[in-house]
């Protein structure tokens, strides 16, 4: 190859030659010298014929020949001290060094070294010492034994006489030298260590180890052998000795080399640190005490990290390094006190609160277990730094990452194996230190919790000793802290510490809390208190009292402290009269402890627990806390809680003997005021308290307390009570028969119901309506009380006229008040009841009765046992009527008996009887009690409503039974026409608005049970008079359970800190939910009849219709109808169908949101929510399953209405809502067969005009692209078995869509979707092995697809789907052509007239969306999945060359760019590279988008995503790459109408290319290809000298670097270091003239020893000091300094360029370029900061105009090498080089 050169150009600025530095100035003018000697001449033509032979040479006997030759020409001439072209016979001696060659080769080649070297002398090595050394250095570690000893003669006799001209050289030298070391019992190990003593004494010692250190740290395969020489000739050193004269005053270099050993891969390299490290860097030494903080957290980081290894020669040394030489354990201990503790420490803290990227979260703490083995560095350490580990667990635990188990297995492990003791020693002290402080410090406290929540106590030793201990000493901490000043009873602290006691106790069992460990002093074990025996304990300082008077067990000194702190709490809130939110707080944490207390003395094994404690007086204290105004149910709950467990225990001495009467009246009467409505959510459980007071108390106290409030004279008690009362009544079950243990009180409610005044009648009825829960309750009592014995009667018959009457005869007297009460009292009942009542006693059989004497009266009666309850009444009620006193009697039991029977007589009318009024005076009062209603509904009165409703039920049903008589009549006296005179009942125009009223006024909610029964009973009744009515109450109901929903969801929600009150009940919920389902049936009831009138009108057409009724409402959705609907009846909106639209909304809206959820602590209204949730919702579930039974189709999809609805106003999270809709669909439909005909049913009728299957009212908020949209979730949700179960119906729909693609365009893609999620479930059953389910599949997917990607083809231009920006439409000299629609006239040319037509809100609005949706669905599902559909090769073939011409290849030719393709687009073509029989269709274009000539006009981002489709290219067709080898021609054109710079630009794009696919593979994925790529490149720079094309050389060669081993390219340094050298050596000989061509090659070639610098290989490390200062003259110049390196020379030559006067420049290069900034002292990271990572300088810069611009390059690139290598730790920014490297490629030039 002939050497070239870069001429500068004579124009422009900036030319001209350039001061050369002293050895290029040498070498011109020794070439000048003999210049002119024509013997010169004709050796330097021998030299030059020669050098050309090398191009011949083929195998190693012809590199022998061509060296036997090129020695004999240079011998020839031995009058010449110079060799002619010296830059090429190194690169060729080079080459002929490569290991890969034999050993004669070899040696010579160094027989021309050693000729060469002689002639050029002393003198002419020094000036040519880079060319030589590139050779002869990386040399030794290949050569052989048998040339070993040529080479070391040569470095003996050449180099070590150059003496101080070795600096620059020094550190290459000694990598070079340094695999002589390697073995000590090698034959050259003596001589190269006196080689290298030898070149340390050339200059300073301390010059040499710097270079040392250097190497330790950038070359890990020189590690070992550095340390083999260092453990010879660096000396033991004692503690006070100074290493700096040895060592230099950089101690940090030095640790950073010794880090970089101790981090080694290799075991032995880190053996042989540990032994330098005690040998001349002890822990005690002055180097480390001298050295910077941060540079002794390094060399401790790295040394610990040997325990990872898990090695005892490794640990062993790590052990004496940090507890010294000593072998006692004493002596260990203060040494590791005294020097090493307090950096080790740190160091671990450090490394645990900010771990480095580099290692795992874990692995500091894993260096922590392991250091605990060795106890003598295990105690100290854990005393240091246990509390500090925990806080970083809890931090990097609490933070969610990736780690978290590896976090949480290693956390476990630190405590199985810390000391437990230190450990809570140091927890103890934090929290004491937190609660006494004053301040709200709870980061011990949080951080116990911590410990003992998420990281499980397996250790006894905690459990039985440290936990008790702990708990014990705060229980009497928080006592005394309290005691001192009661207000801090509400303070953070105590609440915090409270929690950790009640978590501490879930770990304790009651055995730990009855004795203490032993002391070291026994006799204080009995007499200290709790605090002060776990300060002696954990030797922490003790109080100076700390005794106790008499001897106590751990558990009695908590129980009394609890007791004490509880009785404190109750007297702060009687003295402030006032519970704040947070002294609740801790008077509920401690009741709950004192009561899980008395629980463990009861499971205690030992006997009676003796308290000192006052049981009276801490029960008065806590019952006066429970009068306080203010008071929480939580409190009031705990309280009685904890009364009732002192009264049931059996261990606490003294016992709790309460006064039972006074007490347990307190607490009833404060339970009851809980039971009032605003309080709806305690109830449950308040009345399992009252039930459990009752069943404790051994009288019936609790009755007689209830009674006593419900008789009070206080209008407003009374009213409480009864609230109250039935609370309690209506939340008791059967089982604990309350008729009977309540019956005092029951029967004052009874009473109330003949009460004269109103109120309290309201009262009692109101209690009857909504607490009642059965009659038969109330029945029970009052039958065993008409049942008495006492009242005894026998038959008589009696004559009257001849007839005979069969009756009963009182025997004796009894109480006839009592029992005409009684029977008042069961009128009232039988009244207020009506047809409930009967219906109720009806069905219940008295075998259920569960009281025992109330049957043995009912047998004694003689009555028989299988009867019902009415049968027993109207039984008992007859022989009332029937029965009469004795003759002797009547006169003072008659009045009395009339009484009696006239109450009788009234009951069983009130049972069987009606009664009639007439015409007139029913219309005059119905509007008088309409107008009297709407009156009192809008003033708040109540009482009288529910009398009016009834009169009013009883007018409207007389007046339209007289109608219906008029008009029957009326009918029979005509001729058999059809009367048009027919009269109809007229609703008053005031009746719906007043009903509506009464339902919703938020004050009438008292009531709104019976405007319900008015509702449910006469608008059926009275059908079709008040009809009009159903849809305004419809609506109504539905906006009352709305409000009602949003009150339950807010109570639900709310945080705990404020009760939610107003909250509905289960009842109300019901009995709107009743309501709406009579409503709603009620109105399509209607819409239906009339609908069948019509059909029987003859002057208009026959529709389809559907019958139905209120209570059996059957519509088959799959009926036959042989005419179409129209137009009109699809679109009108009935109301009966809007309200049915609308209350399957409000039931979906319950459906989706009473899902009840378990919070994360329980609350005391979660039982009274559960119960309303469920109740609720199992309601709302019958009424959807009955309107679905009678309207199948219309309830179905107005819940898909309601998903799609949920589905758009909640994005971003659609689970719930999606699994309840679904959920739904399941409970409504009993196969997923039914489901997907009904669905696929309404498509068709939407869809197809055609369809047989057509009804009369459609849904017109339900669009087909809605039902599409839930079949194909809801097909999604299905398994393998159900899914063959819809195959075959929703394969009928897909046929029929497929063979109609013209008409149906976004149907056909909605139903691909379904069959592609229907498909995938199919597919994986054994049903594919059916040949006609196999072949259904593919045709019909074939066919659905085809029409698919046609369609996106076809669809306007592919500009209409691509989105395109202005800019680009403009390159192509057009803008886009305007979108058409999917529903142009154009695309749709014929429409079915007789299709259904739906309003447009309802038709999808797919515009030009549709293609675009269309091709991401074949990115994203379509050919990920074609394979499961289409088995046959031919049908893949021939879908994906459809999608290829119909989507990627106007894709492609709509872009000015190629690679700026969308991304589905781009996917769709990653896809296809992974179908083998798609191959022949994805090449083509991938290979027309890579040799484009527009292909490096794309960003590097749109490129980057490429990568995997340019490798599949090349993998999948092994002539690829030679194909594109074979582009790039090296020799130039012959043809002379060529264009040359066409011809140079097609070649460099070729050569991009190249880098390009290299790029675009792994590592080393194209090493077999690297000879014919290195091949092609040195073709290249030997026969082009363009210097566009040769910079395209460099930037392939950046790419090599990154993709291959750097051991792979060992047979390309010459070539590449010979070019790097030449191009750099003419710019110091001639500086380019600005804007020369030249200037980017030498940019390129920067860029690529910049790359080589960032990477620091070690293959170039050797040869990196030609070009920069790599040893520490880059930092510390020395005194007298002359730059050797290149880019040294460059900066100076650079800088002391003029800058030209003639114009500014536009732009500063240097702003573009990452350069650190200079510094006199380096700076180093600190041990916190992240550690940096190699980057290139210039990876921002694309141009430049002048070499000045790099002069900030050249000036710097050496100090920030040595300070990139001295901070980053080998750590190399991949990203950014990546980056730079796309960046470069992709420049748009």
């Amino acid at each position: 190859m002939n050497q070239k050169t870069l001429p500068a150009k004579d124009s422009g600025t900036g030319a001209g030659s350039a001061q050369p530095s002293t050895k290029t100035g040498e070498r011109a003018a020794a070439q000048q010298l003999f210049s002119s000697d024509p013997k010169y001449k004709k050796y330097t033509l021998q030299v030059e014929k020669c050098l050309n032979t090398f191009d011949n040479v083929h195998e190693w006997a012809d590199s022998v020949a061509f060296l036997k030759q090129l020695l004999k020409t240079f011998q020839s001439y031995l009058q010449f001290k110079e060799i002619p072209y010296k830059l090429i016979v190194a690169k060729r001696l080079s080459q002929c060094l490569n290991p890969a060659l034999p050993t004669g080769v070899h040696q010579r080649a160094l027989d021309v070294y050693i000729h060469i070297l002689s002639v050029l002398g002393t003198e002419g090595l020094k000036r040519d010492l880079p060319l030589w050394s590139s050779g002869l250095f990386p040399f030794f570690e290949y050569a052989s034994t048998s040339v070993k000893p040529t080479l070391l003669n040569i470095y003996d006799t050449y180099y070590l006489p150059l003496q101080h001209d070795l600096r620059p050289v020094m550190k290459s030298f000694i990598i070079a030298l340094l695999p002589g070391l390697e073995e000590e019992t090698g034959e050259f190990f003596d001589k190269v260590l006196g080689l290298l003593d030898r070149l340390s004494g050339t200059m300073s010692p301390v010059f040499f180890m710097q270079n040392l250190w250097l190497v330790m740290i950038t070359m890990s395969s020189a590690r070992g052998t550095a340390l083999n020489f260092l453990s010879r000739r660096l000396p033991r050193l004692h503690a006070d000795e100074d290493i700096t004269v040895i060592v230099g005053r950089d101690i940090g270099l030095m640790i950073r080399a010794f880090a970089a050993a101790l981090e080694d891969d290799n075991l032995l390299v880190r053996r042989s640190a540990l032994d330098m490290l005690l040998q001349t860097m002890r822990v005690d030494s002055a180097a480390i005490k001298r050295a910077k903080p941060e540079d002794s957290a390094i060399l401790m980081k790295a040394a610990i990290s040997v325990v990872l290894r898990r090695d005892l020669s490794l640990n062993r040394r790590l052990y004496t390094w940090l507890l010294g030489p000593d072998e006692k354990s004493e002596v260990q201990s203060a040494y590791l006190q005294q020097h090493a503790l307090q950096l080790l420490s740190s160091t671990l803290k450090s490394e645990m609160v900010t771990p480095s990227g580099e290692y795992s979260e874990s692995r500091p703490f894993k260096i922590f277990i392991s250091l605990l083995d060795k106890w003598e560095i295990g105690s100290p350490l854990t005393e240091a730094l246990i509390y500090d580990a925990l806080k970083a667990i809890r931090q990097h635990l609490i933070t969610e990452s990736e780690t978290k188990e590896d976090i949480t297995m290693t956390a476990s492990t630190l405590l199985e194996a810390a000391e437990p003791s230190i450990l809570w020693k140091h927890l103890l002290k934090s929290i004491l230190n937190a609660i006494n402080s004053g301040e709200d410090q709870f980061e011990a406290i949080s951080l116990t919790l911590f410990l003992l929540h998420s990281l499980p106590v397996q250790d006894d030793e905690v459990k039985s000793i440290h936990l008790p201990i702990i708990f014990a000493a705060l229980m009497e901490t928080l006592l005394v802290h309290v005691q001192e000043d009661p207000s801090r009873v509400t303070s953070r602290a105590v609440q915090e510490c409270f929690l950790l006691q009640d978590e501490i106790l879930r770990h304790l069992s009651p055995d730990t809390l009855q004795q203490r460990p032993k002391l070291a002093d026994p006799s204080q074990e009995s007499t200290l208190t709790p605090l002060a025996f776990a300060l002696v304990f954990y030797g922490l300082d003790a109080p100076a009292s700390v005794a106790n008077s008499h001897s106590v067990t751990p558990l009695t000194c908590v129980v009394e402290h609890s007791f004490a702190f509880s009785r404190l709490c109750a007297q702060v809130a009687v003295r402030q009269r006032d519970i704040s939110l947070f002294l609740r707080i801790s008077y509920l944490r401690v009741l709950s402890l004192l009561e899980k207390f008395i629980e463990f003395v009861e499971r205690a094994s030992e006997g009676p627990l003796e308290l000192s404690w006052d049981p009276s007086g801490w029960v008065s204290d806590v019952l006066d806390s429970m009068d306080v105004e203010n008071i929480d149910f939580n409190l009031v709950d705990s309280s009685i809680s904890v009364l009732l467990s002192l009264q049931r225990s059996s261990k606490l001495v003294p016992k709790f003997v309460p006064n039972q009467m006074q007490v347990v009246g307190r607490m009833v009467k404060k339970l009851f005021r809980f039971l009032h409505q605003d309080w709806a959510v305690f109830h449950v459980r308040a009345v399992s308290l009252v039930w459990t007071l009752e069943s404790s108390a051994s009288h019936h106290f609790v009755e007689s307390i209830i009674s006593q409030s419900m008789s009070s004279s206080d209008p407003r008690t009374v009213h409480d009570a009864f609230e109250a009362f039935g609370v309690l009544w209506r939340l008791t079950d059967d089982e604990s028969v309350p008729g009977f243990r309540f019956k005092v009180p029951l029967m004052i409610v009874l009473e109330t119901l003949k009460h004269d005044c109103p109120t309290s009648r309201r009262v009692g009825e109101t209690w009857m309506r909504c607490n009642l829960r059965s009659y038969i309750r109330v029945l029970e009592p009052l039958l065993y009380d008409l049942l008495d014995p006492k009242i005894r009667r026998k038959p008589a018959l009696v004559k009257i006229r001849g007839k005979e009457i069969r009756g009963f005869i009182y025997e004796q007297k009894f109480d006839q008040r009592y029992v005409h009460h009684l029977l008042e009292v069961l009128h009232s009942i039988v009244q207020f009841g009506g047809q409930g009542f009967t219906k109720s006693a009806r069905s219940t059989l008295i075998q259920r009765i569960q009281y025992q004497p109330l049957v043995e009266r009912i047998g004694t009666a003689l009555v028989d046992p299988n009867s019902s309850f009415l049968d027993v009444l109207i039984e008992l009620l007859s022989r009332f009527i029937q029965s009469e006193p004795k003759e002797q009697n009547t006169l003072t039991m008659d009045p009395l008996n009339t009484k009696i029977q006239s109450t009788t007589i009234d009951i069983l009318q009130a049972i069987v009887a009606r009664g009639e009024v007439d015409h007139l005076a029913l219309g005059t009062l119905e509007p008088i009690i309409i107008g009297k209603l709407y009156f009192f509904v809008h003033l708040n009165r109540l009482d009288l409503q529910n009398k009016l409703l009834r009169i009013l039920h009883s007018l409207i049903s007389a007046s339209t039974v007289q109608i219906a008589h008029a008009n029957a009549e009326e009918q029979s006296s005509a001729e058999g026409s059809l009367s048009s005179g027919k009269k109809s009942y007229s609703v008053n125009s005031l009746l719906t608005q007043t009903l509506m009223d009464g339902i919703s006024m938020p004050h009438n909610r008292p009531v709104q049970q019976h405007w319900l029964d008015f509702v449910l009973l006469a608008i059926p009744q009275f059908q079709p008079a008040l009809q009009g009515m159903v849809p305004p109450l419809a609506d109504c109901t539905c906006r009352q359970l709305r409000s009602l929903l949003n009150s339950v969801v807010r109570a639900n929600q709310s945080d705990g800190s404020s009760v939610s009150t107003g909250v509905a009940t289960d009842a109300e919920f019901v009995m709107l939910l009743n309501t709406l389902e009579r409503l709603l049936l009620l109105g399509l009831a209607n819409y239906s009849e009339l609908a069948q009138q019509d059909e029987d009108t003859p002057t208009q057409e026959k529709t389809g219709g559907e019958s139905s009724g209120i209570l059996g409402l059957v519509s088959n959705v799959f009926t036959a109808e042989a005419t179409l609907p129209s137009e009109e009846q699809t679109t009108v909106r009935s109301p009966g169908f809007r309200s049915l639209n609308d209350g399957v909304r409000v039931l979906f809206s319950i459906w989706i949101n009473l899902i009840w959820t378990s919070p994360s602590t329980r609350r005391s209204e979660d039982d009274s929510l559960i119960m309303i949730y469920s109740r609720t919702r199992g309601r709302c579930r019958r009424v959807l399953e009955y309107l679905f039974r009678a309207y199948p189709s219309e309830v179905l999809e107005g819940v898909i209405s309601c998903w799609e609805r949920d589905l758009n106003r909640h994005p971003k999270s659609p689970s719930s809502s999606e699994s309840a809709a679904f959920e739904l669909v399941d409970i409504l439909i009993a196969s997923a067969h039914s489901a997907v005909h009904m669905i696929c049913e309404s498509i068709a009728i939407r869809s197809s005009g055609g369809s047989e299957r057509s009804r009369k009212y459609i849904n017109p908020d339900v669009s087909d692209a809605t039902l599409f949209k839930f079949l194909e979730q809801y097909l999604s949700r299905l398994e393998g078995p159900l899914a063959l179960q819809v195959w075959a119906r929703f394969m009928q729909l897909a046929k029929d869509v497929a063979s109609s693609t013209r008409e149906f365009r976004s149907q056909v893609y909605l139903t691909l979707r379904c069959l592609c999620v229907l498909g995938d479930k199919v597919t994986q059953t054994t049903a594919m092995d059916d040949k006609r389910i196999k072949k259904d599949l593919q045709e019909t997917f074939g066919k659905l697809l085809d029409a698919c990607v046609t369609f996106v083809g076809r669809t306007s231009e592919p500009s209409s789907w691509i989105r395109r920006t202005t800019k680009e439409s403009m390159v192509n000299g057009r803008s886009s052509p305007a979108p058409r629609s999917v529903t142009d006239p154009k695309v749709n040319d014929k429409v079915d007239a007789n299709a259904v037509s739906l309003p447009d809100t309802a038709k999808p609005m797919w515009g030009n969306e549709l293609p675009s949706q269309i091709v991401e669905f074949v990115a994203t599902t379509v050919i990920p999945n074609l394979r499961k559909f289409l088995v046959d090769n031919d049908k893949v073939t021939s879908i994906c060359s459809n999608i290829v011409y119909y989507i990627i290849n106007p894709a492609v030719k709509a872009k000015t760019r190629p690679l700026d393709l969308d991304n589905t687009v781009l996917d769709i073509t990653s896809e296809l590279t992974k179908l083998p029989p798609a191959l022949k269709v994805w090449r083509t274009p991938v290979s027309d988008i890579l040799y484009d000539s527009r292909l490096f006009q794309s960003n590097p981002t749109a490129a980057m995503r490429w990568k995997a489709i340019i490798k599949a290219l090349f993998d999948s067709d092994k002539t690829s790459f030679g194909e594109l080898l074979g582009r790039i021609a090296s020799a130039p054109s012959t043809n002379i109408f060529v264009n040359r710079e066409n011809e140079i630009l097609v070649r460099s794009l070729n050569l991009r290319r190249l880098s390009f696919v290299l790029f675009c593979g792994e590592k080393n994925h194209f090493l077999t290809q690297l000879p014919s790529v290195q091949e092609k490149l040195v073709d290249t720079l030997r026969n082009v000298p363009s210097p566009i094309i040769q910079s395209e050389v460099f930037l392939c060669i950046r790419v090599l670097l990154c993709r291959l081993s750097p051991h792979n390219l060992t047979s390309f340094w010459p070539v590449v270091l010979t070019e790097l050298y030449r191009i750099f050596e003419q710019i110091i000989v001639t500086v380019p003239a600005d804007e020369s061509e030249d200037l980017h090659l030498i940019l390129a070639a920067s860029k690529c020893l910049d790359l080589l610098l960032a990477l620091q290989t070690p293959e170039f490390q050797i040869h990196q000091w030609m070009f920069i200062t790599d040893t520490v003259d880059a930092v510390f110049h020395p005194d007298v300094w002359d730059p050797e390196a290149m880019f040294d020379q460059l900066a100076e030559i650079v800088g002391s360029l003029p800058v030209p006067d003639t114009r500014e420049r536009a732009r500063s290069k240097n702003g573009h370029v990452a350069f650190p900034s200079v510094a006199a002292v380096v700076s180093f990271p600190t041990t916190v900061e992240t550690q940096a990572m190699r980057r290139p300088m210039l990876s921002t810069l694309r141009q430049i105009d002048s070499v000045r611009d790099l002069k900030a390059f050249f000036s710097n690139v050496s100090i920030s090498t040595y300070e990139n290598v001295y901070a980053s730790g080998g750590n190399v920014d991949w990203d950014a080089v990546e980056q730079g490297l796309m960046e470069d490629m992709f420049d748009g030039q």
